[in-house]
């Protein structure tokens, strides 16, 4: 979904650069709050992790092919304000290095495939979160889940975009059953790597993983409850 040059107006293009720049301001400061000793290292890893993964396609049919966008992995494993910033940075280098994606649609990719795949696909995990059990076993099918659904939503957005600014000669239907159908696919893929790098990190270091958090903290408390009730 990397948008190249030409591809939306200049308003467009100036707009969704203007959405970039504030989510990054932002997320610079709702970091400090998401990072210690034991997640800032991890926020490293997650940007490479993210990074490596999109330059691996895997096909979807009829010639196309996708890839990981990284937004809800990112979210689950570091919290939602430090994975804007590690996948804004992987989307600025693959833009600057490797020509993947356009120079004055950097701000739209970063919109787009970061920004809205770190909300929605957060959003998505936590709502489920809330109302369903808090177990441990839970949260890397619950960061699936989410990772499943930012993914349509981010190309639905996209389409948006080009309804208000779109610069190529493509019918807007055309556009939109392409872009929806084609990324419930590629959602499927992103559902299932999502799924299986949390449930990799959680089998081994679960306290390492910002959406489990509150599992384990739930968890903790039970066991003090339990402990403090037992008779002396």
């Amino acid at each position: 979904m990397h948008v190249p040059d030409g591809f939306f107006d200049a308003p467009t293009s100036i707009a969704t650069g203007v959405v970039a720049v504030a989510a990054i301001g932002v997320s610079l400061r709702g970091a400090r709050r998401e990072l210690d000793d034991r997640t800032a290292p991890m926020a490293g890893l997650v940007a490479a992790f993210v990074f490596a993964a999109q330059m691996l396609n895997f096909p979807v049919g009829a010639g196309t092919s996708g890839h990981l966008m990284g937004g809800a992995v990112a979210a689950v494993l570091v919290g939602p304000w430090t994975a804007v910033l590690a996948t804004s940075v992987v989307f600025v280098v693959q833009t600057l290095m490797f020509a993947d994606g356009g120079i004055t649609a950097i701000g739209t990719n970063i919109t787009v495939m970061g920004l809205a795949t770190v909300v929605v696909g957060y959003g998505v995990f936590r709502g489920l979160q809330a109302v369903l059990p808090k177990r441990l076993a839970l949260v890397p099918v619950l960061a699936g889940i989410g990772a499943f659904v930012s993914v349509p939503v981010a190309s639905l957005l996209f389409v948006a975009l080009y309804a208000v600014g779109g610069a190529a000669p493509v019918p807007l239907d055309t556009l939109t059953t392409a872009m929806v159908g084609v990324h419930s696919l590629i959602g499927v893929g992103e559902g299932l790597i999502t799924f299986l790098a949390v449930a990799g990190i959680i089998a081994v270091r679960p306290d390492l993983v910002r959406g489990a958090r509150p599992v384990l903290s739930e968890r903790t408390l039970e066991i003090r409850t339990e402990t403090t009730g037992a008779p002396a």
